[in-house]
Parts: structure tokens; sequence; C-alpha cells
């Protein structure tokens, strides 16, 4: 029967693990939320351009969205989303690769941002969406930024599900031991559960 000196030692146990959850699901949201944000500030209009025609026709106007100024910034966005889900899916270095590469491609994201700021294009500009972008790509930088610091520790997608003591290791000398409970008394019952046994069983 597990006692209160267990169940302190479990809760302690226990603790870093939910912490590495936490992060990892910050660092994801961050990484997702950022490059989305970003996906959708590049197809918005940045620049309407108003080309004049012999009277009395009127100007053709021309809108010219993010993607269609900076071809890449949708493209390393769409990239920034699939590299959220990646890391989710993978752990140790390869994680911390991965979260490299999203601090690098927020970085690139920002900058393009930052561009469409201050360039100079022709027609009437809104400075909002660029704005936009440059804000989700330094969210997805964070969120990189964080993944490659501290995901290597972190737990990859379904290991909550795993029991304890159970990675890498036998079992302990008492379970590899234990065989089937052939007694009902008190006792005996409840060594079997704290095993994991049924002690009804025959």
């Amino acid at each position: 029967m597990t006692g209160p000196a267990t169940d302190r030692e479990t809760s302690g146990a226990g603790a870093p693990a939910a912490r590495a959850r936490r992060e990892l699901t910050y660092a994801v949201l961050l990484c997702l939320a950022g490059a989305g944000l970003a996906l959708w500030a590049s197809t918005r209009t940045w620049a309407v351009e108003l080309a004049a025609r012999p009277a009395p026709l009127p100007p053709v106007r021309a809108a010219r969205t993010g993607a269609g100024l900076l071809p890449w910034l949708p493209a390393l966005a769409v990239v920034g989303l699939a590299g959220g889900g990646a890391v989710l899916a993978t752990r140790g270095l390869p994680r911390r690769l991965v979260g490299v590469l999203l601090l690098a491609l927020g970085a690139a994201v920002a900058v393009g941002g930052g561009y469409g700021l201050v360039a100079a294009f022709d027609g009437t500009v809104s400075r909002q969406w660029p704005a936009f972008c440059l804000v989700g790509g330094l969210l997805a930088a964070l969120g990189g930024g964080l993944v490659a610091l501290r995901g290597a520790g972190w737990p990859a997608m379904g290991a909550r599900y795993e029991r304890p003591g159970r990675r890498g290791a036998g079992p302990a000398p008492a379970e590899a031991a234990a065989g089937p409970v052939t007694g009902r008394r008190t006792t005996e019952a409840w060594d079997a559960l704290d095993r994991g046994e049924d002690p009804t069983a025959d």
C-alpha cells in the first residue's frame, strides 16, 4: 500500500514532467500562432497602385498583396506551420534542430514584415499588414528559440501515456519474482494491488 511519503515523492517527480509539458505547449502555440498570423497577413493587400488611362477611362486599380510583393514570405510561414507540428513528433537533438530552423524562419518572416513597413511601394500603402507579419515572425522565432534551448528534455507526442518507470528498464526484482496471488489475506491483496495485479484472480 502506498504511504504518504511515497505520494509526496511521486508528486515531486511529476512536477518537472508537468512543467516540461507546459513549456512544450507554449512553444508549439507560439510557433503556430506566429506562422499563422504571418501567413494571413501576407495574403492581405499591402499596396494599391493606380495606373492612369486616357480620358474618359478611369484609372486601373492594381492591388498588391504581401505574397505578390515578397513571394517567399507565405512559403516560409507555411514551413513554420509544419515545423510546429514537427516539434510534437520529435524529441532530443532532432527537436532542437527543428527549433533552430523555426528560429531562423521566424526571423526571416519578421525581416519581411519589417521591409514592408519601411519600403516605398507605389500607390497607396497599408502598413498594418506588414506590422502583423512582423509580429507573427517574432512570435514564431520566440517559440523556435524556446524549442532550441529547452526542447531536448520535453516529452514526445504520446509520452504522457507511458507508465512511469517502464522506459528503458526491465521490471524491478520484486516485480519480476512476483507471481500470481494465491492467498486471500488482506496483506497479500494490498501487495497485489501495488504490483498492478488482480488479487481475485485464480
